[in-house]
């Protein structure tokens, strides 16, 4: 499986992502795509530079000749990355900068030669970063507003990233826990923690953590591309790395300041899973029921019960929970508020998987999803039950005889 592996021990912003990711491809052939895009005023370079002794790349955007800068309370790395509510200082305090909203970086991204999924993978984008604002000020999605210089830096940031990922078309994105920084930046509300409002919203449920560099490591920007593209957060998988990259950022620290990106190839998947057992003896089968159904919606991988006996032969029920490590916390949590349990017994497995994949079978009754699964000399496919039973239901019959009928 071609898996794409990030560490993220220095943070994260648009151009270190963009440019680890470009240091493992076609430089020429990216800087070409993206100048030809048409970004009004747009220019995006790459330079191979040399930090710490180690060589890897740096990418600049410039607007209108000029790269965008700031001055926070604490010098950071990602001069040009707060574009959105989170305004900065400028050197030139009195230029008037025009500002635009979602619906105009929606049209000016539609607008630009690419393909549907690069387009859909930077809305999405944008609109992870639309959602953490308005969560962090209060404001509708429709009213957050986006500084003008910085929207198209940051544009050629996300653009470039999701361009990047369909080039490389990893199965699968890694990353490590992610390094926030410490501090308070300065922006246009004042002076504010790190991480940022949005920054934090973003990487809710993301294991993260502060480090000792009082600076703002990642950036609303970083923490949405990383939210949008990373299946999973933790330690390097077993793999054969083909590729390695190093996307630095502006500024110098006392420790080498970048993303470091490792493509290469897993021969078997696996993760890790944290398994939540308790014992239940004083519920009912309902209120059991109902906490099986907020554990699922609470983000439990899978939720199951066994019968048990317990203390004096009490029958009783074994509840148990799978979950991924950072959502540990929050599942342990829910299964204090909606069971009896005084206690929680926490295991760590690692567990082997097969490839998965979805396709659609189009038939003459409708599309259905069919799950798709293989390796180790196995290969399964079997249609999603969700829309076989709604099939059914609409033609009056049984699941059995639509899955007769389309060959399911």
């Amino acid at each position: 499986m071609k898996t794409l592996y990030l560490e993220c021990s220095m943070g994260a912003a648009g151009d270190m992502l963009t440019a680890a990711l470009l240091d493992l491809s076609d430089r020429e052939a990216f800087l070409e795509k993206m100048n030809s895009l048409g970004l009004p005023g747009t220019v995006i370079a790459a330079e191979r530079v040399s930090k710490c002794g180690i060589g890897g790349l740096q990418i600049s955007v410039r607007v209108k000749g000029r790269e965008e800068e700031s001055r926070d309370v604490h010098e950071h790395h990602h001069e040009h990355e707060h574009h959105h509510e989170h305004e900065h200082e400028h050197h030139h305090e009195h230029e008037h900068h025009s500002h635009t909203f979602l619906e105009d970086i929606t049209a000016l991204i539609n607008g630009l030669e690419l393909s549907e999924k690069v387009k859909a993978d930077a809305l999405a984008v944008y609109g992870l970063l639309a959602e953490a604002e308005s969560r962090a000020h209060g404001k509708p999605v429709s009213e957050i507003h986006f500084h003008e210089v910085g929207t198209l830096d940051a544009v050629a940031d996300i653009v470039g990233v999701c361009l990047l990922m369909e080039t490389l078309s990893p199965d699968r994105v890694i990353a490590s826990p992610v390094c926030t920084g410490s501090g308070q930046v300065r922006c246009a509300h004042g002076i504010l923690p790190v991480p940022a409002p949005a920054t934090a919203y973003l990487l809710r449920d993301i294991p993260m953590y502060a480090g000792s560099i009082e600076a703002e490591l990642c950036t609303p920007t970083g923490a949405a591309l990383l939210r949008y593209f990373v299946r999973d957060f933790g330690k390097m998988p077993l793999m054969r790395t083909e590729k390695i990259g190093y996307g630095f950022g502006k500024k110098d620290f006392d420790r080498l300041n970048c993303v470091r990106a490792f493509l290469g190839e897993t021969e078997e998947e696996t993760d890790s899973v944290t398994e939540l057992k308790c014992n239940l003896d004083d519920m009912t089968p309902e209120d059991i029921g109902f906490a099986c159904e907020r554990l699922f919606e609470a983000g439990a991988l899978d939720v199951f019960t066994s019968p048990v006996f317990m203390k004096k032969n009490r029958p009783g029920v074994l509840l148990t929970v799978l979950c991924r490590e950072d959502m540990r916390e929050t599942l342990v949590r829910e299964i204090f508020r909606y069971t009896s349990t005084l206690g929680i017994r926490q295991t760590v497995c690692e567990r082997f998987l097969l490839e998965r994949s979805e396709t659609v079978c189009r038939t003459e009754f409708g599309d259905v999803r069919v799950k798709n699964a293989g390796g180790r000399g196995v290969s399964r496919s079997k249609p999603e039950h969700d829309d076989i039973a709604r099939i059914a239901k609409e033609q009056g019959v049984s699941p059995a005889e639509i899955r007769k009928k389309t060959g399911l």
